[in-house]
C-alpha cells in the first residue's frame, strides 16, 4: 500500500458523500474518514516494517512534473493527525442540522483531502496544487454555513481568502525561481541546491509570508479570530486543528531546509515576532467576552510558540514543535467541540450569558476542564510534554526567550480559569440546559484519552518522527 491510497479514498469518498443526499452524508462521511484513519494506521504500521509507501510518477514531460510523495515520519504524523481529527470532527458534528449536508460534508472530506496532499508531497508544484486546494472548502464552510451577520462573515471570510491567496503568490513565485535554478520540482533535488546568501534571503522572505499569515504568526493574524468566531464549529475545528499546521509543518519541511542560511542569519526576528504573538494573543484572550474568540487567541498564542521553536532550528525546538503541533490539534478541537455543545443548548458564544453549567451538567463540566487544564501544559498531559520541548529549545538560544515564551503558560493559566469559571460555575443560567449526550461524551472521551496517554507515554511519536527532524536539521547545518 502506499499513500496514494488514503488520497483516493478521501476524494473519491468527498463524491460519494455528495451522491449519498443529505439524509445518508453524515454517516458515510464517517464511515469515509475512518477508513482514511485505518488506512493512515496501516502506512505507519508498514513505515515502522521498513516498507516504504513513498510513490512516483512522471506528471508533466516539459516541464519536469512528478506526481511524489515523501511518506516519512513526520509525513506519517501529520496525516495521521489529520484523518483522526477530521473522523472526530465529522462525529462531533452528528447533533447538528446542516442545509445542503451532502455539500457540507463532501465540502470536509475534500479538504481532508487536500490537507493529507500537502503533508506527503514531494513535488513543489503538486504541494502547491494541495495548498491551494484546501482554501476552497473551507471558504465555502465558512461562507455558506458560518454564525452571525451574513455581511459580517462574508467580509471576515473574504479577508481571510485574500490573505492567505495572496501569501502563497509569493510562494509560487519562490518555487518558480526554484525551478529555474534545479530544473526540477523534487524536493530532494531542491535540497541540494546551494543558493547565495541573497537569494536564500529572498526564497526565505517568500515562503515567510506565505506560512506567516497561514499559522498565523504576528502580524499577520489579523484574520483568525473573526474567522474563527464566524465560522460553523466544524469549519473553527479544520482551521484551528489541522489546517493551520500546514504552515507550521511547511516552515519545518520546505522553508528552513531550502534557505538555511538565511533561517541563521535572520533566526532572532523571527523568533522575536513569534514570541510577540505569544504575549499578545494571551493579553486580548484575556479581554475577551466571546467564548469562541477567546479560544481563537488562545490558539494564536500557542502557535507563536510553537513558531518559536521551529526557529531555534534545533533538533529539541523541531520536535517539540512537532508534539505541540499535535497535541494542540486534539486540544484545540476539544475545545472548540465545549464551545459548539454550549451554543447549541444556551444559543449564544457570549461568556456573560452563560455560568453555572457545572450545576446542570457536571459530567460535561469534569470533561471541559480536563480538555482546559491540557490546554495549559499541566504535567500529564500531552502539552506539557510539547511545550517543555519548545521552552529548553528557546533557553539553549537565549533565556530571555524562554521567560517570554512561558508567559504562555502562566497568562494561559489566567484567562483559561477566568474563562472557566465564568462559564460553569456560580449560579445556573436562566436557560435550560440538555444533559450531555452519549455521543458527545465519547467524543470527549477519546480526546482526553489522546492527551493523557501520550502526556505520559510520548514515545512512539518522539520515535517516529525524530529521524526525519534528524535528516531535516542535517540539511539545516550544511552551511
Amino acid at each position: 500500500m502506499n499513500v496514494s491510497i488514503i488520497l483516493i479514498i478521501l476524494l473519491f469518498g468527498a463524491l460519494a458523500t455528495y451522491f449519498a443526499g443529505d439524509k445518508l452524508a453524515k454517516t458515510v462521511a464517517l464511515v469515509i474518514s475512518l477508513a482514511s484513519f485505518v488506512a493512515s494506521v496501516a502506512i505507519l504500521n508498514q513505515h515502522n516494517a521498513g516498507i516504504s509507501s513513498d510513490f512516483i510518477y512522471k506528471w508533466i514531460s516539459n516541464p519536469n512534473i512528478y506526481l511524489a510523495s515523501k511518506v516519512d515520519g513526520l509525513a506519517i504524523a501529520m496525516m495521521l493527525l489529520t484523518t483522526a481529527l477530521t473522523t472526530i470532527i465529522v462525529w462531533s458534528s452528528f447533533a447538528n442540522q446542516f442545509k445542503n449536508a451532502k455539500g457540507f460534508y463532501a465540502l470536509v472530506l475534500f479538504m481532508s483531502f487536500a490537507m493529507v496532499g500537502t503533508f506527503v508531497s514531494a513535488d513543489a508544484f503538486l504541494y502547491y496544487i494541495f495548498w491551494e486546494l484546501a482554501l476552497i472548502p473551507i471558504y465555502f464552510i465558512a461562507l455558506v454555513w458560518g454564525n452571525g451577520d451574513v455581511e459580517e462573515r462574508k467580509r471576515a471570510i473574504v479577508k481571510f481568502f485574500i490573505y492567505t491567496l495572496a501569501g502563497s503568490l509569493f510562494m509560487l513565485t519562490a518555487f518558480i525561481y526554484l525551478f529555474s535554478k534545479a530544473g526540477s520540482l523534487l524536493i530532494d533535488e531542491l535540497y541540494l541546491l546551494r543558493l547565495t546568501e541573497q537569494e536564500q534571503f529572498w526564497i526565505f522572505g517568500a515562503f515567510f509570508l506565505a506560512y506567516a499569515i497561514k499559522i498565523p504568526i504576528f502580524p499577520f493574524h489579523t484574520w483568525q479570530a473573526n474567522t474563527y468566531q464566524l465560522s460553523p464549529s466544524v469549519g473553527t475545528m479544520l482551521l484551528s486543528g489541522i489546517m493551520l499546521k500546514m504552515g507550521l509543518y511547511s516552515v519545518i519541511r520546505w522553508q528552513l531546509p531550502l534557505a538555511p542560511l538565511a533561517a541563521k542569519t535572520y533566526m532572532n526576528i523571527f523568533l522575536v515576532l513569534s514570541i510577540i504573538g505569544v504575549v499578545y494573543g494571551s493579553i486580548v484572550a484575556l479581554k475577551q467576552h466571546n467564548l469562541k474568540k477567546l479560544l481563537a487567541y488562545s490558539s494564536l498564542a500557542h502557535v507563536g510558540l510553537i513558531a518559536a521553536g521551529a526557529y531555534t532550528l534545533s533538533l529539541d525546538g523541531l520536535r517539540g514543535a512537532v508534539l505541540q503541533m499535535i497535541a494542540h490539534g486534539f486540544v484545540v478541537v476539544g475545545l472548540f467541540f465545549a464551545a459548539e455543545i454550549i451554543e447549541r443548548r444556551l444559543n449564544t458564544q457570549e461568556i456573560a450569558q452563560m455560568g453555572g453549567i457545572r450545576i446542570l451538567d457536571t459530567k460535561f463540566a469534569s470533561m471541559f476542564m480536563i480538555v482546559m487544564v491540557a490546554s495549559v501544559g499541566l504535567p500529564g498531559t500531552f502539552n506539557f510534554i510539547g511545550e517543555f520541548s519548545l521552552l529548553y529549545s528557546l533557553y539553549n538560544v537565549d533565556i530571555w526567550y524562554a521567560v517570554i515564551g512561558g508567559t504562555t503558560i502562566i497568562l494561559g493559566a489566567v484567562y483559561m480559569l477566568k474563562m472557566f469559571q465564568n462559564v460553569m460555575l456560580g449560579e445556573a443560567n436562566a436557560k435550560p440546559f440538555a444533559a450531555i449526550t452519549l455521543q458527545e461524551s465519547l467524543v470527549f472521551v477519546i480526546i482526553i484519552a489522546v492527551l493523557l496517554f501520550f502526556g505520559l507515554y510520548p514515545k512512539p511519536i518522539n520515535d517516529l518522527i525524530t529521524p526525519a527532524l534528524q535528516e531535516i536539521v542535517a540539511k539545516i547545518n550544511r552551511v
